[in-house]
């Protein structure tokens, strides 16, 4: 059966690319249908025929048959793709004859097809195709070779309504390409002269528009133009839009007609959304059209949140288009109907829209009504930011000298708080949840859609606050009031008005804060106390560890309550529902943070500081917590511990809080003494993972003074590490490399990781690099380098490369002696890894450049010490990493360059050499990844290198002639060699581009942001070159 089918396809390919036959129509459908509902092989083949096909140069002479006489819609577009391909990489070659045969064609096909109105309906999409196909003629055609398109395609319209109608889609579409999707695609120069070619004629299209929309009764036609219509919005000239008729009539005629509404609205906003100042009475006017009508279509007392969830998609369209028209015309111009007392009404009716809207239950238009209100929030605050209404214990009227703006919009802001309160988002901290099934759960994934809407929220009632923060008061109080008494009680109620409690932290005055978060603390652990059921005390739970978290101002300066707090937080870390001790864990993290020192010293009322408790009662307060959140516990009594400023009470703190971890790790580092197979046991190798997890975070928070434990366990740690290396070096070579994936080896090596990790943590926040120096890093690298080197491929560990880097960028100097023993070891062996392709050992490559960035940036004369063979490998691999195609590792490579440039040319007496040898080829390799499309996201960084190339020669800095065959000026030889290496890499490029390019770099290069977009011009004008 295959052979027959390849005979088939054989048969098929060559009677179809036999071009001195007629085309096979019959056989072209079958070919195609095979495509489309053929499986497997069947599928294949006839996708290489059509392939081969496709691609034959004369491929494009068989498309008028295609469409004239294929009765297969799939084989059209098949003819209608050979046609944009020759139109889009053939076009400048093709003889002119041939070009304007094409157009007339494309033209012809056009007309014939949208002259039809039941044609236009049922051929949609081939109609599309066509257009679009047309505009990729528009693009190489006009202004030059077709100087009277717009008045040709606008006297075409006038002679049918069906035309007219596919006439607005085409130049819409040729709209959007010139002025919205240019970028990139065509050279500033071409993209100015199409937009400018476009502005001068307008006013003909614009008198096309006017003539629909005032005399034709076509619905399609009409919303076809307003389409079109909306498209040009953005860039014609203010006076079509300020000084016509225009906004009368999408008002007054086309607002109010349920199919023209939504694109009508849509133009609206558009001009809303232009700023300027000479047509404020035209934004009057309007707005209060708008408003009149909006009030007709929408009366104020319709239940819009209601309307919107029963609306159907039309409907529900409009309700997000009034929110979008809404806010851009109050953002931009509300100020300007502020001042007119006569439309003070007319604002507030508008105001008021906007919060019935802002209670849709729909997140996005949500998003876009927040837009609005934080605006003015911001807006209200920063005018008179000190004008905040006093303090109703200070004050007998709550509001007290209120800005006359403020004082406008109080009736509205106040119910923005309660919208704010009600619909506050989940802030990242808060980790049980309710689920979709209505079980309370804890989070795993991270929302962060939520996250941005919860910080946009509270940027938000902050400044509703500080404007009127006894409103707020009032509001939350009240709200938590009905959760107490159960007329509001919900899970989601009593969530969003704590996230939104939590939110404003910081907002009000102290002496206002502690009384509310009083109220607050004691009607949450009342409404614990009175609530039954697991679920409901972890929600409730949740809460106030919430809040507590968010408010340390208020901790810091009430010690009994601080106290409290964490007590109810190490209760909370015995409870084992789903996601409280997690929150327990991260919100006693937080605490320590923002409180540290309160936790050190003895306070009031007080015989000893409370960390002393802590560390007695460890052992009880951690008992049920997991291995992950027993770490988060150190981390947080380090930061503790870290603000103890005491050196001999710090050391004994740190003493006792390491006493449980270093009890296991002694019995550990004994048994192993003597009997050395014990690092062999998987329970011990676990064991010992943890318990450096546990340095790990605890030396996090403590910095520089955890020295004094990792003394106690550095050298025992190292050797462990040298010993648990033999044992997967043994176990590779008896079993191979798959045994790494073993988990006693995958746990061997967390150990090593972790020992790394606990090392570099402690090195990047140490301040005395010279004990560092002498003291801790000969042993380790007696213990990690030759142990990496030795190693097979799959068993180095890519921590080594990172804790070296941390190293030598702590350290600088005080390690440079060591560099070359470090590069010995890791340089080459990690280079033959990465260097075969791009994907292998992902994190040994970020790593090894970080490693080559450190060395680069703060031990360069090293660098200059090494062996001119070493010293080319590190440049080739400079070379590798800017060539990668991970883009982390990509912008690592460029940015060593560039600062191994810089130090260069620091260097006197190396720097003529470095040039003479490696200047040529680092500019070659530069313009290879310039010119590779898949490496314009470096463009800006490219552009920076280049400017400082050519500007050394262009300064002279480069003394050393750059060809000593033959020693030219080096401006000119480079001149030169750039011509030639791009004119040998694009030779369809002419010779006046290039010359013009390569002048451009020289001339250019003081200034970077031209000198790039002179290189996105040559890379536009390539890839037309390529395409031709």
């Amino acid at each position: 059966m295959p052979a027959i089918m390849t005979m088939l396809a054989d048969h098929a390919a060559r009677q179809l690319l036999d071009f001195n036959q007629k085309l096979d129509i019959n056989l072209l459908d079958n070919v195609v249908n095979c495509l489309y509902h053929g499986e497997g092989a069947q599928q294949r083949m006839a996708q290489e025929v059509l392939t081969h096909l496709k691609e034959h140069p004369d491929a494009w002479t068989r498309v008028d048959t295609i469409l004239e006489f294929s009765q297969n819609m799939n084989t059209k577009y098949y003819g209608l793709q050979i046609l944009e391909n020759v139109i889009k990489t053939r076009w400048k070659i093709l003889p002119r004859n041939q070009c304007e045969g094409i157009k007339k064609y494309v033209v012809g096909l056009i007309i014939k097809t949208s002259s039809d109105p039941t044609c236009v309906e049922k051929e949609k999409v081939y109609i599309g195709k066509l257009n679009m196909i047309l505009v990729q003629i528009l693009k190489q055609e006009w202004p030059k070779h077709w100087p009277t398109f717009i008045s040709d395609i606008v006297g075409a319209s006038r002679t049918s309504e069906s035309l007219c109608q596919n006439n607005m889609v085409i130049l819409k579409l040729l709209s959007e390409e010139v002025f919205d999707f240019s970028s990139g695609q065509i050279t500033q120069v071409k993209a100015k002269h199409l937009k400018d070619s476009m502005c001068n004629e307008f006013s003909q299209i614009f008198q096309l528009c006017q003539f629909v929309m005032e005399n034709s009764q076509n619905a399609p036609l009409v919303h076809a133009t307003l389409e079109t219509l909306l498209r040009f919005l953005n860039w014609i000239p203010l006076g079509y839009i300020f000084e016509t008729k225009l906004i009368s009539t999408l008002i007054y005629k086309f607002l109010n007609v349920p199919m023209f509404r939504n694109v009508s609205l849509k133009c609206l906003t558009e001009i809303a959304g232009v700023s300027v100042s000479q047509y404020e009475e035209q934004f009057v006017t309007l707005f209060t059209l708008t408003m009149m009508q909006l009030k007709q279509m929408l009366p104020l007392n319709t239940n819009i949140r209601l309307a919107y969830s029963n609306g159907k998609d039309d409907e529900q369209n409009f309700i997000q288009n009034l929110s979008l028209f809404l806010c851009t015309f109050l953002k931009e111009h509300g100020q300007l109907i502020e001042k007119r007392l006569n439309l003070r009404e007319t604002l507030m009716e508008a105001l008021h829209y906007m919060l019935l809207v802002s209670e849709v239950e729909e997140t996005e238009i949500f998003k876009i009504c927040l837009e609005y209100w934080n605006h003015l929030a911001a807006e209200l605050y920063r005018e008179s930011p000190f004008s905040t209404s006093a303090s109703p214990l200070l004050s007998g009227s709550q509001h007290f000298d209120v800005p006359p703006r403020r004082q406008l919009y109080l009736p509205v802001l106040s119910k923005v708080r309660l919208l704010m309160v009600s619909r506050m988002a989940k802030p990242e901290e808060v980790l049980v949840v309710e689920n979709d099934q209505g079980e309370v759960v804890r989070e795993f994934m991270k929302d962060t859609d939520s996250i941005n809407l919860y910080k946009n929220m509270r940027e938000t009632l902050v400044y509703l606050t500080h404007l009127d923060y006894a409103d707020t008061e009032r509001i939350m109080t009240e709200k938590l009031h009905n959760q107490v008494n159960g007329t509001e009680w919900s899970w989601k109620n009593l969530n969003t008005l704590c996230w939104a409690i939590g939110s404003i932290s910081g907002a009000m005055h102290e002496e206002d804060e502690k009384r509310f978060l009083v109220t607050v603390i004691k009607d949450l652990l009342g409404l614990c106390e009175q609530k039954r059921g697991k679920d409901n005390k972890a929600i409730i739970a949740s809460n106030i560890m919430y809040i507590v978290g968010q408010y340390p101002r208020f901790l810091r300066a009430h010690w009994k309550f601080l106290k409290t707090v964490v007590n109810k937080l190490f209760e909370f870390m015995h409870e084992t529902h789903d996601g409280v001790q997690d929150m327990a864990c991260d919100t006693f993290i937080k605490i320590a943070q923002k409180c540290r020192r309160h936790f050190v010293q003895v306070q009031v009322g007080e015989v000893m500081p409370f960390i002393d408790e802590i560390l007695n009662n460890i052992n009880t307060i951690i008992c049920d917590l997991q291995p992950q959140q027993v770490h988060t516990f150190y981390e947080a009594v380090g930061y503790m511990i870290g603000a103890q400023t005491d050196q001999t009470v710090q050391e004994h703190l740190i003493e006792k809080y390491m006493l449980l971890p270093n009890q296991v790790w002694d019995s550990i580092i004994q048994q192993a003494t003597k009997n050395v197979d014990i690092l062999k046991d998987p329970e011990t190798v676990k064991q010992l993972g943890s318990i450096l997890k546990t340095n790990v975070r605890a030396c996090k928070a403590v910095g520089h003074p955890f020295v004094i434990q990792l003394g106690r366990i550095y050298l025992d740690m190292l050797n462990v590490y040298k010993c648990l290396s033999e044992n997967i070096s043994a176990a590779i070579q008896a079993n191979g490399e798959m045994v790494t994936k073993q988990p006693l080896i995958r746990s061997m090596r967390t150990v090593k990781r972790e020992t790394l990790k606990l090392i570099s943590g402690w090195v990047s926040r140490s301040n005395d690099p010279q004990m560092v120096a002498e003291n801790f890093v000969p042993p380790l690298l007696d213990a990690v380098l030759i142990d990496y080197q030795r190693n097979v491929p799959a068993a180095r560990e890519p921590e080594v490369l990172s804790t070296m880097a941390i190293i030598v960028n702590k350290l600088g100097g005080h390690i440079t002696a060591e560099i070359p023993q470090i590069f010995d070891a890791v340089f080459e062996c990690t280079l033959n890894m990465i260097n075969k392709d791009f994907e292998e050992y992902p994190e040994h490559r970020t790593n090894f450049f970080l490693l080559l960035q450190a060395v680069n940036s703060h031990c360069f004369p090293a660098f200059l010490a090494i062996p001119p063979a070493q010293f080319k490998l590190v440049l080739d691999s400079i070379i590798w990493a800017f060539k990668h195609t991970m883009r982390n590792v990509a912008d690592t490579g460029l940015q060593i360059l560039y600062t191994l440039l810089q130090n260069v040319a620091q260097e006197e007496a190396a720097a003529q050499s470095f040039y003479q040898t490696y200047f040529c080829d680092i500019l070659q390799h530069i313009f290879s990844v310039v010119t590779d499309t898949s490496h314009t996201a470096g463009l800006t960084m490219h552009a920076s290198i280049l400017a400082y190339m050519f500007n050394l020669v262009e300064e002279g800095k480069i003394s050393t002639p750059l060809n000593p065959g033959n020693p030219l000026n080096n401006q000119m030889f480079i001149q030169e060699y750039v011509a030639n290496l791009l004119k040998s890499a694009f030779p369809h490029l002419q010779d006046a581009q290039v010359k013009l390019f390569v002048t451009g770099l020289f001339s250019l290069n003081q200034d970077i942001p031209a000198f790039k977009e002179h290189l996105r011009d040559f890379l536009v004008q390539i890839k037309v070159c390529l395409e031709c």
